[in-house]
């Protein structure tokens, strides 16, 4: 497993797996503890797994947690997805950046979101299955959705919106939520 750092966003990381394939299909690890620690990520803090399952279209995001936020390891572990990420972490370098990615269950590429980084995707196939590790337990109270849609945001989605939650539809402005989080 390799580990690339992403350029346009300090702290994000794109874990690489080697998948071994054959006439069975693929064998491939998808997390390594010495690996994720050689780049200064602790293994341990992650509590929680979960797994979510869209239909083709489908936007969820963009979301972030206030207070000391949330980091968290995403892979696609079925289908294929878009994927964005936004810096809202005042004080970082990469203040407002913007990152896409598309991962996919062919590569198994994992990525590290760090806390305070606004997290969303698109599901490209029929489904998508996105698997979570998460650091911290969920505290709906410190829940921020920004509006996908936002134009300062402009992302770039590659499909026609199938659907998206009643929160994300209601997500605050790009502008409310970063005055939200630098306040915290």
């Amino acid at each position: 497993m390799k580990a690339v750092p992403v350029p346009e966003i300090v702290g994000v990381w794109l874990f690489e797996p080697t998948p071994h394939v054959d006439e069975r299909g693929f064998f491939c690890r998808t997390f390594d503890r010495d690996v994720v620690r050689r780049v200064g990520i602790d293994p341990d803090a992650f509590v929680q797994d979960s797994v979510s399952r869209s239909r083709r279209g489908v936007i969820r995001g963009m979301h972030v947690r206030s207070g000391a936020g949330e980091a968290k390891l995403v892979r696609c572990s079925y289908g294929e997805v878009f994927d964005v990420l936004v810096d809202l972490r005042p004080g970082s370098s990469t203040y407002g950046n913007k990152a896409t990615f598309t991962l996919s269950g062919l590569t198994q590429q994992t990525l590290y979101v760090p806390a305070g980084c606004a997290h969303g995707f698109q599901a490209l196939t029929e489904p998508a299955d996105i698997s979570y590790r998460i650091d911290r337990a969920h505290d709906p109270a410190e829940d921020v959705a920004i509006s996908y849609d936002d134009p300062e945001l402009a992302i770039d989605w590659p499909l026609p919106v199938s659907l998206v939650s009643p929160r994300d539809r209601a997500g605050r402005p790009y502008t409310e939520a970063r005055e939200l989080l630098a306040a915290r």
